[in-house]
């Protein structure tokens, strides 16, 4: 390696000899503007009393021809020249200045003593925009105005900053959102990122937040945390952060950032000396990372959802059923195949009332069984194959979600030995798993086994209360809040309309339930739009204990499924 291609160790932006040639070329044209030979020192030249740090203009010069240098550095110094040098009025200053994110460690302690800390590497700071400079304000500026009128003006004046968005996409890889500009204060959009997500995509912030990068004070990136493509987003934001942070000019932080609840925390580990940098995120985050995939690969999240094709389906879980013999472990994504094949007939068959919707429900039930239970062998007609499930021992998967999918299964089928046997899976067994849940899900599980199988009244009734408590949108962390209302909830609001046998309160309910699966969902076409499984089951159950439910006219409602009109022997 040579000094023209090995980077400088100080100014990373250059060669080596690059860097040696900028630094004395700031040593000149300072020696012929001061009088005064200066020292240019690593990423710093020192004239006099006045110190400045060479990094933004060394990434300015990486983007230039090197013919171009003189003028360019003269021009970085006539800039700092003709920069405010304090003394405006209080008026002035509240008129002009505006939050500004800098880098942690840029600015002395010595006179700028009211700077806030806002994140790992990053503080925040008060900058007077006047139109030739900008000039970072100093603790005499902000005792002058006063600081909590300065912090209000700034933060106001940080709304009007302008900018510019676009989305970056790339086949395979989730959604960036790309937000630049001239203005130095673009970055410090971070602090007020709910109002500008709601801005540039005109969605309101997710209630897990968003992950975030400032890596210059003229560019930030964002990525809503909607689904399970945050998890890659990490990576990708992680990426984009390092390079723009190492192209400059005005670098400020190559870390990723959560912003959740009004606070920006870093998941960015840098270990300066091995020169490493690695992406752990907090638990909170991980295990809502972890949740949002589980989520989204069962195709419960309408932010993600895909449309149902129902031939493309069909191939898929019949290929996946003729796969259980040598890779038993691939039982879960089998049944949650079969659960979107089930859920997608109603596209084009929304009574349910075809054979082939029928069997499609059954291989469902059949796999779900298979998953929690011990089977034997078993033909599953779709179209015009006939796979073959293959006999499963008694151990059951740790996925309380897909134990909810069979259960309501069974009710829909009117399959009351199936019901018995799932609600005898222990609650322990359907812990841990890949894909965390939230209490709640547990404590329903627990409900549903514990009024199967006769338990004391009053003991379901506590543990129905415990469900409530616990999916509260402000103690449940894992699931969409949306998601949690909509959908989840609904099932658990019908159970104890019908633990109570009041019949007009469960059909008011149900009401509610399917108008919640509809807002939800909207026109998706995704398979899990066209039924709601929680809630059909829960007005099966109803339908068999005679409640007046009035089965058609109901949307998401099968009423050949409701009603029992398409009930044959199921085999096994």
């Amino acid at each position: 390696m040579t000094p023209h291609d090995t980077l400088d160790a100080q100014l990373p932006s250059l060669t080596v000899a690059q860097a040696d040639r900028l630094r004395a070329l700031v040593a000149d044209h300072l020696h012929t503007r001061t009088g005064t030979r200066p020292t240019v020192v690593g990423d710093t030249a020192e004239a006099g009393e006045r110190r400045y740090p060479l990094t933004n203009l060394a990434q300015r010069c990486r983007a230039t021809p090197e013919e171009d240098w003189p003028e360019l550095v003269e021009g970085f110094f006539d800039a700092l020249a003709d920069a405010s040098s304090g003394g405006e009025s209080a008026e002035e200053l509240l008129a002009a200045t505006c939050l500004r994110l800098v880098p942690a460690g840029a600015l002395p302690a010595d006179g700028f003593g009211y700077l806030r800390g806002v994140a790992d590497g990053l503080h925040l700071a008060l900058a007077l925009d006047s139109p030739t400079s900008v000039r970072i304000l100093d603790d005499t500026d902000v005792e002058r105005a006063g600081a909590d009128a300065l912090w209000a003006a700034g933060q106001r004046n940080l709304v009007r900053a302008p900018i510019r968005h676009e989305e970056v996409r790339l086949d395979g890889h989730p959604v960036l959102h790309s937000v630049y500009g001239d203005s130095p204060f673009v970055a410090g959009k971070a602090l007020i990122l709910p109002e500008l997500v709601a801005e540039v995509t005109g969605r309101r912030m997710p209630d897990a937040g968003a992950l975030v990068v400032v890596p210059t004070r003229h560019l930030l990136a964002f990525h809503p945390i909607v689904d399970g493509s945050a998890a890659d987003a990490v990576n990708d934001l992680a990426t984009y952060a390092v390079k723009a942070h190492d192209d400059g000019p005005g670098s400020l932080s190559p870390r990723v950032y959560w912003w959740h609840e009004g606070r920006l925390t870093s998941l960015t580990v840098i270990d300066h000396e091995a020169r490493t940098v690695a992406q752990q995120p907090p638990d909170a985050l991980l295990g809502m990372l972890k949740a949002l995939r589980g989520l989204d690969r069962a195709g419960r999240l309408v932010t993600s959802a895909r449309p149902a094709d129902t031939a493309e389906l069909t191939d898929t879980t019949v290929e996946s059923i003729e796969r259980l013999g040598a890779e038993p472990e691939r039982l879960p994504d089998a049944f949650a195949s079969a659960v979107a094949l089930a859920h997608a007939h109603a596209a084009s068959d929304p009574r349910a009332d075809r054979v082939e919707t029928w069997d499609a429900w059954v291989a469902a039930l059949q796999l779900g069984t298979a998953l929690f239970t011990e089977t034997k062998d078993v033909v599953v007609p779709l179209g015009e194959r006939e796979p073959t499930v293959p006999a499963a021992g008694p151990e059951a998967h740790t996925d309380a979600r897909a134990w909810l999918d069979a259960y309501y299964l069974t009710l829909v089928t009117r399959e009351r030995d199936r019901t018995t046997r799932l609600c005898q899976v222990p609650l322990d067994a359907l812990r841990g798993g890949d894909a965390p849940v939230d209490d709640y899900v547990l404590h329903w599980v627990d409900v549903l086994q514990s009024h199967w199988l006769r338990r004391p009244v009053d003991d379901v009734v506590e543990k129905l209360v415990a469900v409530m408590e616990k999916s509260h949108p402000d103690v449940a962390t894992h699931a969409p809040k949306d998601f949690l209302n909509a959908i989840d909830y609904q099932p658990v609001a019908l159970f104890h309309r019908l633990l109570t046998q009041d019949h007009d309160a469960f059909a008011d309910a149900l009401a509610e339930a399917l108008a919640q699966h509809g807002s939800y969902w909207g026109d998706a076409a995704a398979p899990r739009a066209r039924v709601a499984l929680g809630p059909l089951a829960l007005a099966c159950l109803a339908y068999d204990m005679d409640f007046p439910l009035g089965a058609t006219g109901r949307p998401y409602l099968p009423e050949y499924l409701l009603d029992r009109q398409r009930l044959e022997v199921i085999p096994g």
